[in-house]
């Protein structure tokens, strides 16, 4: 049996033995538990946001907006977002731009985004909490190859699939992590608890991470989602991951990241999630965003990437042929 089989097998029984538990029901402010007595965090959520992860520098020292400044945000950002605006002759948005009839520019039409519509409920201009300018505090060498690998994506480059990233070869979900970020679509998790183990189910590339609550020895063996722990500090979950391949789906990390994500129970409808990054190659200083995972109506779906992964043979296909156009304008 092949290591997909074997984790289909777990979260199936995961569900099954998850189903019929009845939760301690939270009245009085007495938190939601499992039949075994832990925090219940378990359910179906959406992380999405128009909440930035970075604070953008128009918004360079304000923590927070006005409920009036907020509205204006989000107004001006669904605008700003909407692909069907985008000027399909240049891939950008533009304001005078007239959608066709039949909608729809560029990769995908507005319909298949599910960024969110409006800021967190606190109106925070950054998910990004620590460092206090919500900046995540990259070391000015990392700054510079993170430019000229953008430069060379957006040029389509790629002399082999291990250039592209992790996202576009369908390894890792772009917002699955860890840890997990909002982005533009299905940004959607399942957690579930059985007695020792909390699960992890990103809708995004259908990725599980299954986290013994214990203290199991590290094995050691270095995974794409890396290696995960949990254990409860009070009414917190707080979970470990050290020991990745390399970089993980959040930018600017590396094999040497190390993750600490925290969650807990606010109300019936909402888990606090708040995770901390460290990695002594890429930042000069570790980083803690924070944000709202809310109640959502299910099921998941399935989140097929390329059909196949079929869209790298039309990537590197397409950076083949730019490598002909330079040499014959070169000449």
């Amino acid at each position: 049996m092949n290591h997909r089989a074997v984790t289909a097998l777990f979260v199936l029984a995961a569900v099954a033995l998850l189903a019929p538990l009845p939760l301690a029901a939270q009245s009085g402010g007495e938190m939601m538990r499992t039949v075994d007595g832990q925090p219940h965090i378990s359910g179906i959520f959406t992380f999405r946001t128009l909440t930035p992860l970075e604070r953008p520098a128009a918004l360079e020292g304000r923590e927070r907006l006005s409920l009036e400044e907020a509205a204006q945000f989000e107004a001006a950002e669904r605008i700003r977002l909407n692909r069907d605006l985008f000027d399909p002759i240049t891939g950008a948005p533009s304001a005078g731009y007239q959608p066709r009839a039949e909608g729809g520019v560029l990769s995908y039409n507005e319909f298949w985004y599910e960024r969110g519509i409006e800021l967190t409920a606190d109106k925070r201009t950054a998910l990004i909490v620590d460092p206090p300018d919500g900046r995540i505090p990259y070391t000015p060498e990392h700054r510079e190859a993170r430019r000229v690998r953008r430069l060379n994506l957006r040029n389509g480059f790629a002399d082999h699939y291990t250039d592209r990233s992790l996202s576009d070869r369908c390894i890792l979900g772009f917002n699955a992590g860890p840890p997990m970020t909002a982005g533009s679509y299905n940004n959607n998790v399942q957690i579930m608890q059985i007695p020792g183990y909390v699960v992890i189910y990103n809708e995004m590339v259908h990725n599980p991470r299954i986290i013994p609550i214990d203290d199991t020895p590290r094995h050691g063996l270095r995974q794409w989602s890396g290696e995960s722990r949990g254990r409860w500090e009070g009414e917190t979950l707080v979970v470990e991951t050290h020991n990745f391949i390399t970089e993980t789906s959040l930018r600017g990390s590396s094999r040497d990241t190390h993750v600490i994500e925290r969650f807990r129970r606010a109300d019936p409808d909402t888990v606090i999630y708040e995770f901390t990054v460290e990695d002594p190659n890429n930042l000069t200083a570790p980083w803690t965003a924070m944000m709202p995972l809310r109640r959502t109506d299910g099921p998941l779906f399935e989140y097929a990437c390329h059909e196949g992964n079929i869209g790298m043979e039309g990537i590197m296909a397409g950076a083949r042929r730019k490598d002909t156009q330079r040499v014959d304008a070169a000449r």
